[in-house]
């Protein structure tokens, strides 16, 4: 049962599975689909599965990403010293341009001037399915897993800053004032580390709630809220405690990690749900801004920050930066939150998340570059 447990969470099949049903379900019963996933729980107006599973859930799933990038910038990590988080930052914004250039060319050819204001959708990456395909081409512990982990991260909050200011809900205009309440959850945390607060959940329902709530209150989406407290939790623990008690950072990963694996099975169902009716000249723009736009900007912007004297994680190259550039390509969670923002019309929408979710097949593509480079898994 452990290994089977081990194994779903390995290669994210709960995703996966989510995934699937979500495709099914859409296309069989679309109505009973979308009751499912928007319809008011609790006896209230604003909370659904959608809410519960895009404002709550995500939290933590970017959290645990944000403790992935903790360790890697640690000292021993991949990306320690910092200077090595150069060239994926770099990287990351070859990631934005380049699908964005790909996306306008595209439509300026074979597009719509209503289809204009989507050039956004393709800039963000899918961390949830980029993280296993990474680890599956790769190995668990190479430092390309890290390096797009970063790089993630990083592209999807720009994604959500796109979000904010160029498709504003203009029901609830963005308010950077609140974004103090995140500076001041970063200040109680760092404080909670100085007097050696050891226990998670004085970091999640103190400063973690205060955070969500500047960053919601301010317009943004709040799924990122948790990255701004992550890296101050402990990360290690007095000798005498040490038998008795973890270091918080680990507790929180190994408390949070299994929910988060094994809950990315509602991420799937109440985000994937797309008809394939909807499918046009726009679905494919968007696949294509993705899949070829992510890993050429990526893999030109590396470069050039190595020739400014930045260089690659030790045990990456071009081959490892080309592959991760790739991999990188896949669009699902900020890509389908865009697709809601850029436009109004319901089968353009569709059409645009369709696109995202066709880019799952780059991992199939990943998985045979990376035997074709030779690329030796770091297990």
């Amino acid at each position: 049962m452990k290994k089977l447990v081990e194994t779903a969470r390995t290669y994210s099949l709960p995703l996966i599975i989510g995934v699937v049903l979500a495709l099914i379900w859409a296309n069989v019963g679309p109505e009973s689909y979308h009751t499912f996933v928007h319809h008011p729980l609790f006896g209230t107006k604003s909370i659904s599965v959608h809410f519960l599973v895009n404002d709550i859930f995500m939290v933590f799933f970017f959290a645990t990403a944000g403790v992935e990038i903790v360790h890697s910038l640690s000292p021993g990590g991949a990306l320690n010293p910092v200077k090595k988080a150069v060239v994926p930052l770099m990287s990351t914004l070859g990631g934005v341009l380049g699908p964005v250039v790909v996306f306008l060319a595209l439509n300026l050819a074979i597009g719509s001037p209503d289809w204009t204001n989507g050039w956004g959708i393709p800039t963000a990456t899918d961390i949830a399915l980029a993280w296993l395909v990474a680890r599956v081409v790769f190995g668990k512990n190479h430092p390309a897993v890290s390096f797009l982990l970063l790089l993630a991260v990083a592209d999807d909050g720009i994604g959500l800053i796109i979000i904010a200011v160029f498709y504003p809900d203009p029901t609830k205009p963005v308010q950077p004032i609140f974004l103090l309440l995140v500076l001041a959850a970063m200040v109680i945390a760092f404080l909670f580390n100085k007097f050696k607060f050891r226990s998670m959940w004085w970091y999640i329902l103190i400063p973690g709630v205060i955070s969500w709530i500047g960053m919601h209150s301010a317009g943004l989406h709040p799924a990122l809220a948790m990255v701004f407290v992550v890296p101050f939790m402990p990360k290690k623990i007095a000798p005498e405690l040490a038998q008795k008690y973890q270091a918080t950072l680990v507790d929180f990963e190994e408390k949070v990690g299994p929910f988060v694996d094994f809950g990315l099975i509602f991420f799937g169902l109440a985000c994937a749900g797309v008809s394939f009716a909807g499918i046009n000249t726009l679905t494919w723009m968007v696949m294509i801004a993705l899949m070829v736009g992510k890993p050429v900007g990526i893999f030109l912007l590396g470069n050039l920050a190595r020739l400014f004297g930045c260089r690659l994680p030790d045990g990456m190259g071009q081959k490892e930066l080309l592959l991760a550039g790739v991999v990188a390509g896949m669009g699902l969670t900020v890509a389908l939150f865009m697709s809601e923002s850029a436009f109004t019309d319901p089968a353009l929408i569709g059409a645009a998340k369709m696109g995202a979710l066709f880019t799952a097949f780059v991992s199939v593509l990943a998985i045979v570059l990376g035997k074709l480079f030779g690329i030796k898994k770091v297990k």
